[in-house]
Formats: C-alpha cells, sequence, structure tokens
C-alpha cells in the first residue's frame, strides 16, 4: 500500500490550473474539491487535471458549505447530494467526500439519511466517504459510534481533529475502540491536526503542538493498519489546512500566521515519512521479525 495525496481547492479562487500545477509540483496525485456548476468551469477544471493526469475527488455538501442550512429536512439534504453526485459523476471522480446531514438533527432522522444517502451511492455505483465534521451528522465518536451501528456500512472520511475539537481534548486516546471502528470504516484521511480549542493547530511545525501531530499520526496509522489489512492498495489523504477561520490570523493586522501551502506539504512529508515505517513495522511484527 502507498500513500497518495490530493490537494484540497477549500479557499482556492481563480484558475484551477495554478492549483493543479502547485499539486504536480508537490508529487501529488490529485484535486479534491466541488466541481464547478458552470460549464466554463467544468471545461478548465477538467483541463487542469488533464495537463497534469491528476485525479479527482469530488465533494458533496448536503445544503449549505461546512454548515448546514438551517431547518432544512432529510429530503432537502437528499436532493442536494443527489443534484451533486449527477453534476459530478461525467467528470469522473474516483469517490466523493461528503459533509453530510446536521448535529441537530434528531437521532432517527441522521439515520434515515444516512440509510437512503447510502442506497442512492449505490444506485449511482459510486462510493462516498462521510466526513466526521462538525456540524454534520457524524460530529461526535459516540454519535458517530451509535449511527454506524444502525446505518448500513457507510464508509467515513476521517477528519478526526474535529472530534479533538468538539470533545476539547484528544479525545480518541480514550476511545480506542471508537478509533478502531472508525478505522475499519475509513475509506480517505484529511491529515488536518487538531487541538483542544481547534479544529486546526496555528502550525503543526511549532514544538507547542507536538504532542497534538504525535497523537494524530498514531491514529493515523491505525488507519493505514486497518486498510492495508483490508486490501487497500493506495491511501488516499488530502491535507486540509485550511482558510476561513481555521488558520489564525493576528488580531489587528489580519495577517495570517502561517502560509497554507507550506502547512499542507508539511504534513504530507511528515506522513511519507512516518508511512512506510508504519507498514514496515507491521509486517515485521506479523512475522515476528
Amino acid at each position: 500500500m502507498k500513500p497518495a495525496f490530493y490537494k484540497t481547492l477549500w479557499g482556492h479562487t481563480g484558475p484551477y490550473r495554478p492549483a493543479a500545477d502547485l499539486a504536480a509540483a508537490a508529487g501529488f496525485s490529485g484535486l479534491d474539491g466541488p466541481f464547478p456548476e458552470d460549464p466554463d468551469r467544468q471545461r478548465e477544471f477538467l483541463d487542469a487535471l488533464a495537463a497534469h493526469g491528476l485525479s479527482f475527488i469530488a465533494e458533496i455538501s448536503t445544503t449549505g458549505y461546512a454548515v448546514p442550512v438551517p431547518g432544512a429536512s432529510v429530503q432537502q439534504h437528499l436532493e442536494a447530494m443527489e443534484r451533486i453526485i449527477e453534476r459530478s459523476l461525467p467528470a469522473g471522480p474516483i469517490f466523493f467526500n461528503a459533509m453530510a446531514g446536521s448535529d441537530l438533527w434528531e437521532f432517527g432522522e441522521s439515520v434515515e439519511f444516512l440509510t437512503k444517502a447510502y442506497a442512492m451511492a449505490q444506485g449511482y455505483g459510486t462510493r462516498v466517504g462521510y466526513e466526521t465534521h462538525r456540524g454534520r451528522s457524524p460530529f461526535h465518536p459516540i454519535v458517530t459510534k451509535n449511527l454506524l451501528a444502525e446505518v448500513p456500512p457507510i464508509e467515513l472520511t476521517l477528519d478526526l481533529s474535529h472530534w479533538c475539537n468538539v470533545c476539547e481534548r484528544l479525545v480518541l486516546d480514550e476511545l480506542p475502540e471508537i478509533l478502531a471502528l472508525a478505522a475499519e470504516r475509513a475509506l480517505h484521511i484529511q491529515p488536518r491536526v487538531g487541538y483542544d480549542q481547534g479544529a486546526q493547530v496555528p502550525d503543526p511545525r511549532a514544538p507547542a503542538y507536538q504532542t497534538a501531530v504525535q497523537a494524530h499520526l498514531r491514529w493515523w496509522q491505525a488507519v493505514w493498519e486497518s486498510q492495508r489489512a483490508r486490501g487497500f492498495t493506495v491511501s488516499t489523504m488530502t491535507p486540509e489546512f485550511g482558510p476561513d477561520g481555521y488558520l489564525q490570523v493576528h488580531p489587528f493586522t489580519q495577517e495570517p500566521v502561517a502560509d497554507l501551502w507550506e502547512l499542507n506539504t508539511f504534513i504530507a512529508e511528515v506522513i511519507r515519512e512516518v508511512f512506510g515505517s508504519t507498514l514496515s513495522s507491521t509486517i515485521s511484527g506479523r512475522m515476528g521479525g
């Protein structure tokens, strides 16, 4: 099994070609984001992918963007999901990543939505990773565990930084059984590092945040080991340090404390270093080496 990194389009504006150029230069495999609605932008997007032979992970937001539209019903979320799948499939995404459902629904509504969403994706012949995202149905580790017990075998996109923020601690160190469950359902990883007071440390290179970095590396290692055992040949990851309030800024000047592309390429390099040793040590341990 090998790692494959995708460049997030979150926060990207303007032409798509520069994003594709950056991804290719960093050795990334493709782009991750919503397929545009405008036909001209669609052609531009596909041309940018083709220029470097990049692949594509298509993003779904079932109403709203990160946060769902207030009061939107299960049916409205399903309709939004179907519209985006139908629009995006001609672009040939390798799978979909979905910010889906709502944290304000009753438990039964999330079960209904995920059950019907699973059937929808099956009908279109595509895979969907449901993101562990604040504001969405899998927003909390215990809620997610309970949902997985009630719905069909959905797959997850693990952005474990959100759970750290929701629970105000490096919570999966306290929940090894939920880490194992999440790893078994993991389709994709968004390797951003969260901490007790946020879903994104200001800079993962800083000494102050190394406890959080090492915790996330432990958790991602559990995912890689599970994926390998399940027959994955590639582990896809989208480093997702992003803007929009996630990246800290100086309060008076609004100057960012770091460069996002530097952070995302840094965490990819860290993962490249750790990834091979994780799997080789796992193999060695199983062989008694």
